[in-house]
Parts: structure tokens; C-alpha cells; sequence
């Protein structure tokens, strides 16, 4: 097998609304166990699809799809030309494949830059350190900013050494636990060292493995509260300062940021279907971002995951297949900035909201799956449950809880099913910060964790791997 495969198949009979089933129909007279045989029916038709994927003509088409885009336009920063470039070069290939409805719905997003940056160790030794402005930063003063150096290893610790804060520079050493919760030290950390007066911040990169790289993202100011320059650091140079403090030495650092905040820009969530056939007014949606970081070729975060997700549909009109509801593709602009894009798309369909059936995400790095995670009433789990089956063929048939999605939080807490792809844990990347581009072979190294080492797999993974969602 060229591409390794997941794919979510049979929303087709999906009322799954989290228990407030908003529609009726033929399904919601069924016993579970007709609609458990009407699945299994759809057996040779999944494997059809696994085999077009896998063997026929699509086999590399997302990858190469993929690769030419990232090759051609690069970074998609929101507020940037290339991304605007990116979106009408969508626009034109979805139009080119043959989809139905295309069309871009108009939206406002942030205009930032990160412009030219530097952090330097002043004392006890000089040392260049690598840092990466944080996403809606506001930059320093020309002549940076020359402080000494207060580490913490959490909030908590930052709170109870307050007094210690004000005029210095805080540095967060905070250990990794996972994504989730580690994250909150990038997102909150300038404001948190702002409320006891500190002059800026810099993050350790929310990882649990490096090999000296700062990762970027998306923090927040708070209404009232100071705003501060804000970076990440590496992990090494964060525990480096650690020891540093931990044997009484004083530590200064010069931070230059020249990042800037500019106004609102048009954008464009860009949208695709195949309309149902027998509900076309019912939605089911897959979506994946086009926007990225500056600071890499936003091949895995998240153009992984946008492309799978037009392969969905792409699969579906060459097979010839018409789903009993529309499918739906939105491409969102401006994720990283706080799923922008995505929230404005939900304010303008919200009204609709009885006629989305499911709600779907890629957005977690494009890995070896394990499944499929699912937020939902225990009746629509259990229909998911049989439709992840028809997965046998590839092995890929569990089904986890809380499905999310930056993306698709805004439907999935209005009481609208979603689910994301769960996958193998890899310690060594952040699904958020992609400074990881193409390779000319297309090889992915894997690793495991073992206690606190990690351990290189004996497996690598063909090019990148291919997700398929499909929707029959």
C-alpha cells in the first residue's frame, strides 16, 4: 500500500443531533437494527472507495495536489497576499474537478507581522537565543527591551512570586503535559505576566520533544489588561535558564520584536458540494484550513487536512456516487488566529443549523490514525460505530470520545454531532505549529515515547499519509 488510508464513511442516514433529532424522516421511524443492515450494505461500496484510493487512479492525488500548492504559494499567513493567492488557486482547481456549487463567502480577518526579531542573553554569558513571535504580538520599542530574567515553571508560581514580576521579563518553563493543557501557557502567558508587571514574555514551545526550535501560534490580550511583547523560546534554552536561576544566577536578556498589527483585510472561507440527492437541503460538512504560519510551508497544519477533505468529494464524483444529503467542503481562512474564518461562517448559517446533520474536522496533523473521536448522543455513536465497520479493510474501526475541532466547536456546541480523526501519538511534533515542509523523498520519521525518551520506530510512512473521508 503507496499511502496509508482513513476514511469516515456513511453519513448518509445521520440525524445524529446530540439527542435533539431536528429532523424527520424514514430515519427516525427505524429501529437501530434496520439501520445497522442498511450499513452493512454499503460494504462493497466502501471498499470501492479504499480501492480507488488505494490502488487505482486517486492514489497519490492528494499528496501531489498537496505538494503543488505548498510549492507554489508557500506560507498562507492570515492578512497575507499568498494566502488570498492560495484561495482563488482553490477556488479554480475545485471548479476544475468538477464539484458542485463552488463559490467563496466573504469574510474579515487579522493582518499581522511578525516582522524582524532577536533575543539575546546579556548576562551571565552572551547567547543568541531562537525565538518566534507570537501570533497578534505587538513588537518592542526600537531599541528593544533590556530586562532581568524572572523563570517560572506555571501560573501558580507566577502568582505567588508577583512581587518578584513587575520590570522584568517573564520566562515560562512550564513542563509538557499535553497539547491541551500545555498550550494555555502560550495562549495566556503574556497576559498573565502583564497583570504583575512584567515588561514582556517568552514561552517555552509547546512540545515535548526539540531540536532547538521555537514554535509560533496564537495567544490573546485581555480587555484591560497591558498589552506585552510575547515569543516562544526553545525548550532548550528554557531549561537552560532554569538551571541558570536555579544556581543563583542573574540573567538579562535584549528582545527586539519589530511585529505589528495592522487592520482587518477581506478574506474567504471557500466552499464546494455535492448536493444530495435525496435531502440536498440536509448538510453534512467536512472541512480542513487553508491558513498557516509564516514560518513554514503549512503542508501538515493544515493542508493535510484540507486536502483529505477535498479528496472526500473528489472520491465520491469519480465513483459516480450520490450521496442522500449534500456534502459540503468548507476550506477555512484565518484558523490560527482563532477559527475567524470559521466563526463568521457560523454566524451567517446559524439559522440553518436544524438542517446540518454532521460537522467534521482535520486538523490534527496528518499521522497514522487509530480512529475516529465523536461528540454526539449515545444513538448516533452507536450509528457511527457501525459505520467505522466498513473500515475493517484497513484496520482502522474504533471510535473515541470528544470529537473537536477549532473549526467546528461553534456547531458541535450548539448541539450539532462532530467528529475529528484520532491518531497515533507523536510526541515529536506539534499538530499546531508546522515549521515541518515537504521533503524531497516525502519520507516521515516516526517516534514513540518511552517514559521520558522517545524512541525511533522502525516504520516510516510513505510520503504523507492519505485520509479519506468519505460520505456515501
Amino acid at each position: 500500500m503507496k499511502f496509508l488510508l482513513f476514511t469516515f464513511v456513511g453519513v448518509h442516514l445521520l440525524s445524529l443531533n446530540s439527542g435533539k433529532s431536528i429532523y424527520r424522516n424514514d430515519i427516525s421511524q427505524r429501529t437501530f437494527q434496520e439501520i445497522k443492515e442498511e450499513i452493512a450494505h454499503y460494504g462493497d461500496v466502501a471498499k470501492a472507495i479504499i480501492n480507488l484510493a488505494v490502488y487505482g487512479k486517486a492514489q497519490n492525488r492528494s499528496y501531489e495536489r498537496l505538494a503543488l500548492l505548498v510549492d507554489t504559494v508557500g506560507p498562507r499567513l492570515s492578512g497575507t497576499k499568498s494566502l488570498e493567492k492560495a484561495i482563488q488557486i482553490m477556488y479554480q482547481s475545485l471548479k476544475q474537478d468538477g464539484l458542485e456549487n463552488v463559490h467563496l463567502e466573504p469574510v474579515k480577518i487579522p493582518h499581522w507581522e511578525r516582522g524582524e526579531e532577536s533575543a539575546v542573553m546579556l548576562e551571565p554569558r552572551m547567547h543568541k537565543m531562537a525565538i518566534l513571535g507570537l501570533g497578534s504580538s505587538i513588537g518592542t520599542p526600537p531599541e528593544g527591551i533590556t530586562a532581568e530574567v524572572l523563570v517560572v515553571t506555571s501560573f501558580d508560581e507566577l502568582q505567588r512570586r508577583a512581587p518578584e514580576a513587575r520590570g522584568k521579563i517573564v520566562v515560562y518553563n512550564q513542563p509538557y503535559t499535553n497539547y491541551s493543557q500545555t498550550v494555555q501557557y502560550r495562549v495566556q502567558g503574556a497576559v498573565e505576566a502583564a497583570k504583575v508587571g512584567a515588561l514582556a514574555s517568552l514561552i517555552r514551545s509547546v512540545a515535548s520533544f526539540s531540536i532547538y526550535s521555537p514554535h509560533t501560534g496564537v495567544q490573546e490580550y485581555q480587555d484591560g489588561v497591558p498589552k506585552i511583547p510575547t515569543a516562544c523560546i526553545t525548550v532548550e534554552d528554557a531549561e537552560m535558564m532554569s538551571r541558570m536561576v536555579s544556581r543563583g544566577s542573574r540573567i538579562v536578556i535584549q528582545l527586539k520584536m519589530g511585529a505589528k498589527n495592522y487592520p482587518d483585510v477581506d478574506s474567504f472561507n471557500t466552499v464546494a458540494e455535492i448536493i444530495g440527492g435525496k435531502y440536498p437541503e440536509q448538510v453534512v460538512l467536512v472541512s480542513g484550513h487553508l491558513d498557516s504560519w509564516d514560518v513554514g510551508q503549512g503542508a501538515m497544519d493544515d493542508g493535510g487536512g484540507a486536502f483529505i477533505s477535498w479528496e472526500a468529494l473528489s472520491l465520491i464524483k469519480d465513483l459516480g456516487l450520490r450521496p442522500k444529503r449534500t456534502l459540503r467542503l468548507v476550506l477555512w481562512t484565518a484558523e490560527e488566529q482563532g477559527g475567524i474564518g470559521a466563526f463568521q461562517y457560523y454566524q451567517l448559517h446559524k439559522a440553518n443549523i436544524s438542517k446540518y446533520s454532521l460537522v467534521m474536522e482535520s486538523d490534527s496533523g496528518t499521522f497514522l490514525p487509530s480512529g475516529l473521536q465523536f461528540t454526539g448522543s449515545e444513538k448516533a455513536r452507536a450509528i457511527i460505530k457501525e459505520v467505522m465497520n466498513l473500515l475493517q479493510p484497513i484496520n482502522i474501526t474504533q471510535v473515541f470520545s470528544d470529537g473537536e475541532g477549532t473549526d467546528i466547536n461553534f456547531w458541535i456546541q450548539a448541539g450539532v454531532p462532530g467528529n475529528n480523526r484520532n491518531k497515533m501519538k507523536i510526541p515529536s511534533v506539534d499538530p499546531c505549529q508546522d515549521s515541518v515542509n515537504l521533503s524531497a523523498s516525502g519520507k516521515v520519521l516516526e517516534f514513540s515515547q518511552e517514559g521520558n525518551r522517545l524512541k525511533q520506530e522502525k516504520w516510516t510512512l510513505p510520503k504523507m499519509e492519505v485520509f479519506i473521508k468519505v460520505v456515501l
